[in-house]
């Protein structure tokens, strides 16, 4: 099946000559959510304007839905929705005809059945008829999502969709995002908040410096990165650790009440099986273990500091 996104050698050097991106070159693929991670100033946001026709790559290929977004731009272009990171709103216009008004910049016929629906899904039909000023941030946050799902795109960019926003307001946007994946929208998202790609995403991408170090399916990134951490509570104190525990990954906690053992997943049974042998040969005995795994935050924090 062909890619709704294909990047090809993509490089970006503005005219101060920063290179914000270099070689980049990624696919992704219909109807899943890609999260693209990375620190700021890591190159996110250009690369989601260069696909969206908002900036102007140096080099390389991208195409929309099999488009090239500079041969076919006005095709391209309408398969794309965008949220941007910043609100950028009409305070003086009505929330229905903010998102009418988007939609008929797409050349799109009115469909005021679609933007009914829109707005309902947004919890926004109460303020259909509200000027945009009087909404809270949450409720703009909302509007941006709305306007952006005006044209009916095929692909929908979140670049920080959830900034700013109370938690609740947050799941709901999930929960909006996976009704969209299930109707077969293919959706890029950006987020600072990790637990989001966690909960979300299909695959991970992160970018660092302008360049994609790492692309992988979530549950096959926390399983081939992801550490685990054995803890086990002691029955009695140990002053330093024994000297056939050295060879292992194990640490002694400072009151010598407890040794934390961190492993590898996909190694846990061979290791946490020695290492019980080992402390029953020692005669160590304890009263209680917990084992816990590495979050995709921790994953990301090793990645982009590695």
């Amino acid at each position: 099946m062909q890619p709704d996104i294909s990047v090809k050698h993509l490089s970006k050097v503005y005219g101060d000559g920063f290179q914000a991106l270099k070689d980049i070159n990624l696919e992704i693929r219909r109807g899943e959510i890609f999260a693209l991670l990375g620190p700021n100033g890591a190159g996110k946001t250009t690369l989601i304007s260069i696909i969206c026709g908002i900036v102007n790559a140096s080099a390389g290929e991208v195409t929309a839905a099999g488009y090239d977004i500079v041969k076919d731009y006005r095709k391209a272009r309408e398969t794309i929705g965008l949220v941007p990171q910043e609100l950028n709103t009409d305070s003086f216009e009505t929330v229905w005809n903010a998102v009418s008004f988007s939609r008929g910049l797409f050349g799109k016929p009115p469909k005021p059945a679609h933007i009914e629906k829109v707005l309902k899904d947004l919890s926004l039909w109460d303020k259909r008829n509200n000027r945009i000023m009087s909404l809270s941030g949450g409720m703009k946050r909302r509007l941006m999502i709305a306007k952006a799902l005006s044209h009916e795109p095929q692909i929908l960019f979140l670049d920080e969709p959830t900034a700013g926003v109370d938690v609740e307001l947050r799941r709901d946007m999930w929960e909006m995002v996976r009704k969209l994946r299930e109707h077969g929208v293919t959706i890029i998202l950006t987020t600072h908040y990790i637990e989001e790609a966690e909960e979300m995403a299909d695959r991970i991408g992160v970018i660092r410096d302008g360049e994609i170090i790492l692309v992988e399916d979530k549950a096959q990134l926390m399983t081939k990165l992801g550490k685990k951490e054995l803890r086990l509570q002691l029955q009695q104190k140990l002053d330093k650790m024994p000297g056939e525990l050295t060879l292992e990954p194990v640490e002694l906690s400072e009151d010598g009440y407890e040794l934390i053992y961190t492993f590898d997943s996909q190694q846990e049974q061979a290791g946490v099986a020695r290492l019980l042998r080992t402390l029953g040969d020692l005669g160590i005995e304890y009263r209680d273990l917990q084992t816990r795994e590495s979050s995709l935050e921790e994953i990301f924090v090793g990645l982009v500091h590695e």
